[in-house]
């Protein structure tokens, strides 16, 4: 197998899309897609802009909501990839075609519904809807140009509750997910993907008993 060396302007090898809810300071509320999050027991970092209106959001009142639009809501993501919520567009967003959009669940052809624990609005199209507090932030690449401080945020946040579509349950448990009717939307070097093919092949690990995982809250 042969390699050759490159040196890709971005590492977007394929991760989730994210819609994320915040609230805006005037009460109203933010939607902001981030293709930049993973996971590991009840908590998840996102990948943020320094200055975006979601990134001020969270640090000024602690809460989010993760939804995670399924493969059939492209159009939806897509309606939301050049909007902003913050009102003076940054330049480097403006070079990138941004603009500013104050009421993105209308743009997005999107729905409100009230969460149980936080403030955000969960989005009612959305199979997979995760309430969440904010609990640290780190600022990325410290050790780079000075023009870059500030620019990059990972932001921990803890899943306070979760919600699903009941067609993703797995039967017989109370609170597995199954994943073959669970179609995450990919973003993968700025395309979108779905999982068209199913499942490749049984893990190994997928002998452990879930609940094994599970830590102390």
């Amino acid at each position: 197998m042969d390699h050759s060396s490159i040196a890709p302007a971005i590492f977007y090898w394929g991760t989730p899309v994210v819609l994320v809810t915040t609230t805006n300071e005037d009460g109203t509320a933010n939607i902001g897609p981030v293709s930049s999050a993973w996971w590991l027991g009840n908590r998840c970092v996102l990948g943020l802009e320094g200055n975006s209106q979601t990134t001020l959001n969270m640090i000024r009142t602690k809460q989010c909501v993760l939804n995670l639009p399924d493969e059939t809501m492209v159009s939806n993501v897509n309606a939301l990839a050049r909007t902003t919520g913050t009102e003076e567009v940054p330049e480097i967003k403006i070079k990138l075609g941004y603009r500013y959009d104050k009421d993105k669940f209308k743009t997005s052809r999107l729905t409100p519904e009230d969460s149980l624990k936080v403030k955000p609005p969960r989005i009612r199209e959305c199979p997979v809807q995760m309430e969440s507090e904010m609990i640290g932030i780190h600022e990325l690449m410290k050790d780079g140009p000075s023009e870059l401080k500030g620019f990059l945020m990972a932001i921990e946040v803890r899943i306070v509750q979760t919600h699903i579509e009941e067609k993703l349950r797995l039967a017989g448990h109370a609170n597995r997910v199954d994943s073959d009717k669970w179609k995450p939307m990919i973003m993968c070097f700025q395309k979108l993907y779905g999982l068209k093919n199913g499942e490749l092949a049984s893990s190994t690990l997928a002998e452990i008993e879930e609940e094994t995982y599970r830590l102390p809250v």
